[in-house]
């Protein structure tokens, strides 16, 4: 594309959008147009109209739009359709322009006109959306944490039930969404309904989700009779069948998300599957890209699926900084005249999803086994060295930037990740400098 071009600025809502064209010297053709998305005619008008300002003004146009999480994917893929060059900001580039004014003026038609403007420049920061294949696993990927989050409000609820009218049941099982605690729970859902229970049934009902012998079975047998009648003289009177009927339907919830949880899983490794038979012999594949990050310590298979989908083509990011403020690891910055803020956090603008994941790879590269042996003894020597001065969420957060640089390493080179120290990444620098 030339350096002078038509920009076209969308403006885009559920239903309807606002269209406005702007030229290199920053005057408008004509007003406003209001795109109706429903209606065949009214997407056509809006072809029509950008393409005559082509023929009189013999410049290529580009539409500049906002990423806005749903609604500008039907019109991204329908003026791309068409031939058009299309743009997605980010809002915040759009929304940091809008008010420039000395009047506060917010709507539809105005903020298209602000998008047209903000479109002219020839710097602006813009992206594309992934190919179909990413698309498919970012959406399956973020409905998996929906469910997560959806199935940890119910193992809450039933926590607070139980914490209400059976509390020392809690403390007998290692997990509260063990099979074992659920089908108990579910057949007897109260301390009394325990006590009258038949002995037996409850060491079957153990012994047949446990998985464990018949000492173990009849110890919790025990423990769970003890605690019921404990239960019984301290709750006795908030024994209600409101709550008994609670538990049962916390638990089924807990179930259903638990199964649609595997069946999506189980898609997600499908579609992964089929990519890999059609994308066999290219090495950019996304496919590969997961085998790669797999091989970072921390790194399972859903976490490295989650960050492909999130940060898409690497060749977008120039550099690790790039990826710290894309996750919203940058952080904030507050300075006026002389003072600058020592306490910025933060900023948190990038992707909620792959934040979170980064944080759970943190957490679990710093951690230790059973043995007390580090999982990552590079980064939990990294994290103790940065606890000295910090406190633990900075150093943490520290780690996050670490990683950060890894996983931006692995796969920009398009190698697999190799645990060194910093003393053998001296070593290798200073060889690598002496033989140049």
């Amino acid at each position: 594309m030339s350096k002078l071009f038509i920009s076209v600025g969308i403006d885009i809502g559920a239903d309807f959008s606002f269209m406005s064209i702007m030229l290199p010297d920053k005057t408008f053709i004509g007003k406003p147009v209001k795109i109706t998305h429903n209606s065949i005619e009214s997407l056509e008008n809006a072809v029509q109209i950008i393409k005559k300002a082509e023929e009189l003004h013999p410049m290529k146009p580009r539409i500049i739009m906002e990423s806005t999480g749903i609604y500008h994917y039907p019109l991204y893929c329908y003026f791309s359709d068409k031939g058009f060059t299309v743009a997605i900001i980010n809002p915040l580039i759009s929304k940091s322009s809008t008010n420039i004014n000395i009047r506060k003026v917010h709507n539809d038609s105005f903020d298209s006109k602000k998008l047209a403007e903000i479109g002219l420049k020839p710097d602006l920061k813009t992206s594309v959306l992934p190919n179909a294949s990413i698309l498919n696993l970012r959406n399956l990927v973020r409905y998996h944490y929906d469910l997560i989050d959806f199935r940890t409000i119910y193992v809450n609820k039933l926590s607070n039930v139980l914490r209400t009218v059976f509390p020392q049941y809690i403390e007998i099982f290692s997990k509260i969404t063990s099979k074992t605690f659920l089908a108990l729970l579910e057949k007897y859902t109260s301390p009394d309904k325990f006590i009258s229970a038949d002995k037996d049934k409850i060491i079957t009902l153990i012994l047949k989700t446990s998985r464990a012998g018949k000492t173990y079975a009849e110890k919790k047998y025990k423990e769970i009779i003890k605690a019921a009648e404990v239960a019984k003289e301290l709750c006795s009177s908030l024994s209600l069948s409101s709550n008994s009927k609670l538990i049962i339907d916390y638990i089924s919830f807990i179930k259903m998300y638990d199964e649609k949880i595997d069946e999506n899983l189980a898609y997600i490794s499908d579609l992964i599957k089929e990519d890999t038979k059609d994308t066999e012999n290219r090495e950019d594949t996304f496919v590969k890209q997961i085998k790669l990050l797999t091989s970072i310590p921390g790194i399972g298979f859903l976490s490295a699926v989650t960050l492909v989908c999130e940060i898409g083509d690497i060749s977008n990011f120039k550099n690790p900084k790039k990826l710290f403020a894309y996750f919203g690891l940058d952080p904030s910055v507050h300075q006026s005249g002389n003072f600058t803020s020592r306490t910025g956090k933060m900023s948190k603008r990038g992707s909620r999803i792959a934040r979170r994941t980064l944080y759970m790879i943190a957490v679990v590269n710093i951690a230790t086994n059973r043995k007390k042996k580090p999982n990552n003894q590079v980064l939990y020597d990294y994290y103790q060295y940065k606890c000295l001065s910090k406190p633990k969420k900075v150093a943490l957060g520290a780690v996050m930037h670490k990683l950060c640089n890894i996983i931006f390493a692995v796969l920009r080179e398009k190698r697999t990740f190799v645990l060194t120290t910093a003393e053998e990444h001296r070593k290798k620098y200073l060889l690598k400098k002496k033989t140049a």
